[in-house]
């Protein structure tokens, strides 16, 4: 054999036992990775399912036609999606006992019936947000529709971010669309879609119930999406939520103080009642500014907490 032949030959050895090699890390060491892998999705305790549609379900009292298969599954989108977001929606649970305490007690003053409550969770998770477009508040209301209304709003005050008047507000707004349409889910759906857009579609169409009519999707899921919540926020652990009554958030215990005159620094003023800035902030947002110049005179009523409530006594 040649000396070239050889090299041939050591060089066919190099290859056919580095294939082997490769052979053997792909079959046998990947292999048992995948097995691994395999077993620890197996041994996994997450498990994701869909959730049973309840035998009948309604809204202020008017009752979803559940036999239709697109109700059904416009419910069932509604209520796997709102389950399965997991973190948000155990955040709302813990806020309803909260703030649902004071929503409904203006519902009843209002004759609007309670369910109406569940529209400030699908409109901002129960929390002053303020959307991209610059609706603001529990409501989502925006500035120009809230002045047009009497709200006050502007750099120093905006009551947007005050609970109790922006569901004044809402209210008004749903008795207005009920007068119009008669039932409360079409006044619920045009709190979402607008009534120029609701009276649009229901001209186009000629129909007049929320649920044969064909609607941008954000509005054709609104109602769903509310009544996912109530049912959930209802019965949280028939949806997978284990949440103990002592982790759910209490109200924040206050008493109320009438000013009408300026309020150089609101640090200044919360520490005269026994409180400090950022606890006078938490319960009045709708003070936007660190002052108060009240220059027309205005009566406020500003809300002071309770001593002791911070830890709870």
């Amino acid at each position: 054999m040649t000396i070239s032949q050889r090299k041939v030959a050591t060089t066919a050895i190099i290859i056919i036992f580095t294939g082997i090699g490769i052979l053997f890390v792909t079959q046998g060491f990947g292999g048992e990775n995948k097995s691994r892998k395999a077993a620890s999705i197996n041994d996994s305790n997450d498990i994701y399912r869909s959730y049973k549609l309840p035998d009948s379900a309604s809204f202020a009292g008017e009752i979803m036609p559940l036999k239709n298969f697109d109700t059904r599954e416009s419910l069932e989108r509604e209520i796997i999606t709102t389950a399965y977001r997991h973190s948000s929606t155990i955040l709302i649970i813990k806020r309803a006992t909260r703030y649902f305490p004071v929503i409904e007690k203006i519902l009843r003053e209002n004759n609007i019936p309670d369910d109406f409550k569940y529209l400030a969770v699908a409109e901002s998770d129960l929390s002053n947000m303020v959307s991209p477009v610059g609706a603001t508040g529990f409501w989502q209301i925006m500035p120009e529709t809230g002045r047009e209304e009497g709200m006050e709003i502007n750099t120093e005050v905006d009551e947007r971010y005050y609970i109790e008047k922006s569901t004044s507000f809402a209210c008004e707004y749903f008795l207005k669309s009920y007068a119009k349409y008669g039932n409360w889910t079409l006044a619920a759906a045009s709190y979402n879609g607008g009534r120029n857009g609701i009276d649009d579609q229901i001209e186009i169409q000629h129909e007049k119930n929320y649920y044969d009519l064909l609607l941008s999707e954000e509005t054709a899921r609104y109602v769903f999406r509310v009544v996912a919540y109530k049912l959930i926020i209802t019965d949280p652990a028939a949806y997978g939520f284990e949440i103990s009554n002592n982790q759910l958030y209490p109200e924040i215990r206050f008493h109320e103080v009438k000013v009408d005159t300026a309020v150089t620094e609101l640090s200044n003023f919360a520490r005269k009642f026994g409180t400090n800035y950022k606890l006078l902030k938490l319960l009045n947002p709708w003070l936007r500014k660190p002052y108060l110049t009240n220059k027309t005179g205005k009566t406020y009523v500003i809300k002071i907490p309770v001593e002791g409530f911070r830890i709870g006594d």
